[in-house]
């Protein structure tokens, strides 16, 4: 209490000094802005599979105390085995990432809201993402989560390999069909949708009135089939041996549903099949 009484009746500039000669007499200086180290990146744990997809390609293991335990899923990650083995998983429990002490936690905005209020009273911050339904809105997204983890450099040269221009095939779009886990399609405003039309190709769904998530039977395929039947799936009609058997005038190609699931450096690697696919007919023709 006495010191504080001292401390308190001297000038601001005074204050200044004293604290100045106290360093000078214990055989240092007061550091300058320029003598601060920079502050280093934040630690990070993902509870996002498509976040996760994200963050390998910025980050390095050491930054990202764990990612989300889908990505040591091969039937829901969107990242190679090889490369989510050298990060950390955690179960996505309030406990786990708490424990890790993390300076940011990324998250989906469909993260129940007891589980985050826990890691925010815990001192942690917690940022949400939607799951992006354009090429447009994937690069946004990338360069929001590489700002967060310090890390722009490598958003900026993810987002360039996103924003890669679309196919240049000269040819008329060709009729296609997405035939997606449970047998379902998708919808035309999402962002596979947006990667099929770039790459050449005219969606047998829409032409059908079918919408999001409608199922389409393997009865129903064989009666209206398109000229390309992707099969992301692996239902007993989509591995059916009338497929092939059929479908003669078909180009019937697998299309791995980890292509399906995110945006992010997954656009590059879908892109990359479709413009495959679409050469193997061409070739046919």
């Amino acid at each position: 209490m006495a010191r504080d009484r001292i401390t308190s009746d001297i000038r601001p500039e005074g204050r200044i000094a004293l604290l100045a000669g106290a360093l000078l007499a214990a055989g240092c200086a007061p550091a300058t802005p320029r003598e601060q180290p920079e502050s280093a990146a934040p630690t990070i744990v993902s509870l996002n599979p498509c976040l996760d997809a994200i963050l390998v390609e910025i980050a390095p293991p050491d930054q990202v105390l764990a990612l989300s335990h889908y990505s040591r899923d091969a039937g829901a990650s969107s990242i190679p085995a090889d490369v989510a083995a050298r990060y950390g998983v955690t179960g996505g429990t309030a406990e786990e990432v708490i424990a890790a002490k993390p300076d940011l936690v990324l998250a989906s905005t469909f993260l129940p809201q007891p589980t985050r209020a826990a890691l925010e009273r815990a001192g942690l911050t917690v940022a949400t993402f939607g799951s992006p339904t354009s090429i447009a809105a994937s690069i946004a997204q990338v360069r929001e989560v590489a700002a967060l983890a310090g890390r722009e450099s490598e958003g900026e040269a993810l987002a360039a390999r996103i924003a890669a221009p679309p196919s240049a095939s000269s040819g008329p779009p060709i009729n296609a069909l997405l035939w997606q886990p449970g047998e379902i399609v998708a919808g035309e405003a999402t962002l596979i949708a947006e990667l099929l039309r770039d790459e050449g190709f005219v969606s047998h769904a829409a032409a059908r009135g079918l919408r999001q998530a409608d199922r389409v039977s393997l009865e129903g395929l064989l009666a209206d089939p398109p000229r390309v039947l992707l099969v992301a799936g692996d239902a007993p009609g989509q591995r059916h041996p009338l497929l092939a058997g059929q479908l003669q005038a078909t180009h019937i190609a697998a299309f791995d549903p980890s292509l399906i699931y995110c945006g992010g450096p997954t656009i590059p690697k879908a892109r990359a099949r479709l413009r495959a696919i679409r050469a193997e007919v061409e070739a046919r023709r």
